[in-house]
């Protein structure tokens, strides 16, 4: 199962991301548990410039804009190969 954050405070970008990478993990059938993370402390762990965030297995793949969903897949593919 991938694990995948969501970094952000929880703006309208945030859950465009997180809706975009929903919409992903449902088509391709990938298992996945999302988190938001809005602590400004743990968003900094990070070590991004600008929110959203998207975060697939501690890999920041995205930051400071939103991804296509195309996009999200090619990664969640990745991430699927690096754990297997």
């Amino acid at each position: 199962m991938l694990q995948i954050k969501i970094l952000g405070p929880g703006c309208p970008n945030c859950h465009k991301v997180e809706e975009n990478a929903r919409s992903a993990a449902i088509n391709m059938g990938v298992q996945a548990e999302f988190t938001k993370v809005s602590d400004y402390q743990e968003i900094q762990k990070y070590q991004i410039l600008g929110t959203p965030g998207l975060v697939i297995n501690e890999k920041v793949v995205c930051a400071g804009r939103i991804p296509e969903e195309s996009e999200i897949m090619s990664w969640l593919a990745d991430a699927q190969l690096a754990a297997v």
